[in-house]
Order: structure tokens, then C-alpha cells, then sequence
């Protein structure tokens, strides 16, 4: 099946603009994009004009709870933190994900196509991180990328939950330990499995270990939930005694060492933006922060924390950071291709390029101006979310098989 979305402003991201561009979709991956003298539409073809229209990639929120903190519900929606063992690496947020969760329809009427779903901040070892899709029948469906990452937190959040447990960790140097325990027993578990290997031996297996040592061996990131600069810091120190790939997320005093985390190359994911300064070591927020990270060299990536912020409103913090100073592309490419290479997904999404899932958005107008709406959503080729001006609201596409 084709489809051509035609006469647009067009946005790859990862190329220039182009004004009057086509976007081809074949069989739910993007085939070509660039002016219409350029991309031939197939006969047949489903024709979507895109006239006075912006056309972007589905934007890519690259750490929120959607999902597993579902809205509406309460304590029974709340899948976020298996509060129980301060080393949840086992932990798996895919098994927790409600995908009727009202939030994915909230996603697409914002421009928002693929989540990063991540454990709670409760424990210093969360567990495993998801990418998926934000519309589906099933997980299985929406299954971008299983695990994206394994979440860890610094701060107040784990020295608080269990300090009122009474249990390791109650301190930021408990929290520390516990991570750094953690990471020691991997080590010498996985050099453990190598002897039992090499001489044929049986082997138990302990599936909290068997993950850590997939990020010691570099094939997982470590996502480190983390505000302020001397947390900051004991990510850095962390990650260089263990050797890992450090992603550092939230990132709010991020500004007081941007040009520190530049020469090291450590990408951040930066946000929530659009809320008050609710604990302690978010008192240097700061809607700038963004920006001087992206103007020091740093790769960056907007979140809303979803639910902390809701998740449509993730190209608003965008807005907004463009108002204190970050440049307009730079802004667009925290949206798209930026949290797409963080997390390891850009060979699948986050800019319009050839070969990618033909995952796109037709908008009114610049997305950057909060009057403009995402008009038309595509996942997969396939339109998911429509806006009908006449109802004043957006509907989503069925997922599921109902009998007439």
C-alpha cells in the first residue's frame, strides 16, 4: 500500500526543510522524501494534501511512565515502582503496560508517536526501560525496542523510600552503595558464568545479574534519574568505575556543568519542563537549561515525565525553551532525531529518511507556535489519530476487531 503526502512544508529533520515536498510511504516505511518534481506517486496511491501544512516525524518522548501511571485510575493504573528490593533489574516495564491507557490517545494528539516507558525513580535500580509505539492492539503490536535501557535513580527519591522502610539505602551514599554492590556481584557473576562456560559446568542463573552484566558489556544503557550537580556527578563517577553508557535523565542543574558532560559525551534527557519546583534539589530549575546544554555541545532530548507533565504537551516545553533561548531546530531535533539516537531507535524512527517506519505527522502550522495542531497522525503508514475541526476533537483509530 502507498501513500503520498503531498504539497507540505516538509521537515525530515536529519535534512533541510522542503517547501511543497511529498513523503511516500510504502508498506509502512518511508520510501522518499523531497520536492514533488522528485518522488514519483505510484498510481493508486492514497493521496493526502498536505497544502499550507507542516509535515514532521512522529515525535519521540524518550522517558515517561505511559502506560504504567495510567490516568484516572489511582493506586490500581499504578504499575510505575515495584517499591520492594532497592535492585529492581529484573523488573521489566513492558509486563506493566496497560496499552488502553488513555494517555497513548493524548500522545498522538500532540505529535507524539514512540514512548520510552521506564520504571519509577523509587529504587536506585528500577529495572528494564521499553520503546514502543504509541498506538496498537497489543505490546506485541507497538514493540519497538525490548529492553531500550535499564533505569537507575540518584537522589532523593530512593533514600526517601526506603528510609522510611528503616532499610538500605536512607542516604545518597546508601544509594550509591547499593548501585555500586549491585554492579561488583555482576562482575564477578559474569566471571563465574565464563569459568562455567569454558569447562562445560552447569550454571545457575540469576536474571537481576544476567541484565547488569548486559550493561557492563555495553549492550544496554544506563538511564540515570538525576537532578542535582553532585548526583550528577556521582553518575559520572559511577559509570567511569564500571564502564558503562551513561544517559543521564532530568539533568535540572545540567546547566551548572554542561561544557563537563560535552567533553565527556554523555547525551541527556532534560525535563519535566511546565511544572513548579515541587522537592529540594529541583530549586535551579530553569526553562534555559535546555538550551545552554544543546549551545555547550550536549545531545539533547525533551521529556514531560509523562504523567508528571501530560505527554501532548511535550512540543509546548519545546516552545517554551525556544523562548529562553534555544535555537528553533535544535528545539525540533530534541523531539525527533536526538532522543531517537539516545536511546537507540533511530533506525527505525525519529526523522523522515528513507527506509524508516513511516511514522508522520500532518500539522496546521509550525509546531512550534502553540496555535498549531497535529491534524493528521500516521503510524506505520497507517492514519491513527485525525482531528475534526467541525467536533472540535481528535479520534483515534480502533485498534481492536469489533464484529459489526
Amino acid at each position: 500500500m502507498d501513500i503520498a503526502i503531498t504539497s507540505g512544508y516538509v521537515v525530515p529533520v536529519d535534512g533541510d526543510p522542503v517547501d511543497g515536498g511529498t513523503v511516500l510511504i510504502t508498506d509502512g516505511r518511508i520510501a522518499a522524501v523531497g520536492p514533488a518534481s522528485e518522488v514519483a506517486v505510484p498510481e493508486g496511491a492514497t493521496v493526502v494534501d498536505a497544502s499550507g501544512k507542516w509535515v514532521l516525524p512522529g515525535f519521540v518522548e524518550a522517558h515517561g511512565h505511559i502506560g504504567i501511571d495510567e490516568e484516572g485510575i489511582g493506586w490500581a493504573g499504578d504499575d510505575t515502582n515495584e517499591m520492594t528490593d532497592p535492585n529492581g533489574a529484573r523488573m521489566r516495564a513492558l509486563d506493566a503496560i496497560n496499552p488502553a491507557d488513555r494517555g497513548f490517545v493524548d500522545a498522538l494528539s500532540g505529535g507524539v508517536t514512540s514512548s520510552v516507558v521506564k520504571p519509577g525513580s523509587g529504587n536506585p535500580i528500577g529495572g528494564q526501560t521499553v520503546a514502543v509505539k504509541c498506538w496498537g492492539r497489543s505490546m506485541e503490536d507497538r514493540l519497538i525496542k525490548h529492553p531500550a535501557s535499564v533505569k537507575s535513580a540518584l537522589g532523593e527519591n530512593p533514600k526517601r523510600v526506603y528510609g522510611t522502610k528503616d532499610k538500605l539505602p536512607s542516604t545518597r551514599q546508601g544509594v550509591a552503595a547499593v548501585i555500586r554492590d549491585a554492579f561488583t556481584k555482576a562482575q564477578d557473576y559474569r566471571a563465574k558464568r565464563e569459568d562455567a562456560a569454558g569447562e562445560g559446568k552447569p550454571f545457575d542463573r540469576d536474571n537481576t545479574l544476567e541484565v547488569l552484566v548486559r550493561v557492563l558489556d555495553g549492550e544496554l544503557p544506563w538511564c540515570q534519574h538525576t537532578h542535582r550537580a553532585d548526583d550528577i556527578h556521582t553518575a559520572i563517577r559511577l559509570s567511569d568505575e564500571f564502564g558503562y553508557r551513561l544517559i543521564v535523565n532530568h539533568c535540572t542543574e545540567g546547566h551548572l556543568l554542561a561544557d563537563e558532560l560535552a567533553a565527556r559525551n554523555i547525551p541527556v534527557i532534560t525535563g519535566p519542563l511546565m511544572t513548579s519546583r515541587s522537592k529540594v534539589e529541583v530549586n535551579n530549575k530553569t526553562l534555559a537549561n535546555p538550551g545552554i546544554l544543546d549551545r555547550a555541545g550536549v545531545k539533547v532530548a525533551l521529556t514531560t515525565d509523562h504523567p508528571v507533565v501530560p505527554i501532548e504537551f511535550l512540543v509546548l516545553q519545546a516552545a517554551l525553551c525556544v523562548k529562553e533561548g534555544m535555537d528553533p531546530d535544535a528545539a525540533i531535533r530534541a523531539l525527533t532525531v536526538n532522543p531517537a539516537e539516545i536511546m537507540g531507535l533511530d533506525d527505525r524512527v525519529g526523522s523522515l529518511r528513507p527506509g524508516l517506519d513511516g511514522d508522520v505527522v500532518v500539522w496546521s502550522g509550525d509546531p512550534l507556535d502553540l496555535r498549531s495542531r497535529a491534524e493528521r497522525v500516521f503510524i506505520e503508514g497507517r492514519e491513527v489519530y485525525t482531528y475534526d475541526y467541525g467536533a472540535r476533537r481528535g479520534t483515534a483509530a480502533d485498534a481492536y476487531y469489533r464484529e459489526a
